[in-house]
């Protein structure tokens, strides 16, 4: 009777909480980074003439700039949410691989359309002025870097998996240690 009342959560119900987990945090974490990572980056100045745009001077540095400060913000939220998955369902990995390369996909484009979007100007609007240098929208150059949060949580659990294959293959070369006696 117990059993109905209280039915063990099949693995599709606890796989689907891990993705869940995992949508809900990697939302909530990419807008917040989103708004982090446009307050953080470098911004690069443009000269807006006439319908024409070109930067002020060559600024590498801040296209670099904004493109290394969205990487790194993408592996601290690919090492806290993965690690906080595998908390949460250590014991199939395999789910938990799934769940956070989906959710980390989702929360790294998140960060950037919130990033890109805040501080935007209107260039088009400021075509039809005399020369004016503002500060251009923000822009992630290496779009790649949209990768780095999937490919870090791919990487710990990775590493997770490959802890436990170690320890259970020590513990059974230990067990064999003792019988062998």
């Amino acid at each position: 009777m117990s059993d109905l009342i209280n039915p063990e959560p099949t693995v599709a119900r606890r796989a689907s909480a891990v993705l869940i987990a995992g949508l809900i945090s990697s939302a909530v974490i990419g807008a917040a980074l989103g708004v982090v990572w446009w307050k953080l980056a470098p911004r690069v100045s443009v000269i807006v003439k006439s319908g024409e745009t070109w930067p002020a001077n060559y600024q590498p540095n801040e296209y670099l700039g904004a493109d290394v400060a969205f990487g790194a913000l993408a592996l601290l939220a690919g090492l806290g949410v993965t690690i906080a998955l595998i908390y949460m369902r250590r014991e199939h990995l395999l789910s938990t691989l799934a769940s956070a390369i989906l959710t980390g996909f989702i929360g790294a484009l998140l960060m950037w359309f919130i990033g890109t979007r805040l501080g935007g100007v209107d260039i088009a609007g400021l075509s039809g002025t005399e020369e004016v240098v503002v500060e251009a929208p923000l822009k992630l150059t290496l779009p790649a870097m949209i990768m780095v949060w999937p490919i870090t949580a791919s990487v710990v659990i990775s590493i997770v998996a490959a802890a436990d294959w170690f320890s259970a293959a020590r513990k059974r070369d230990h067990a064999d240690d003792t019988f062998s006696i």
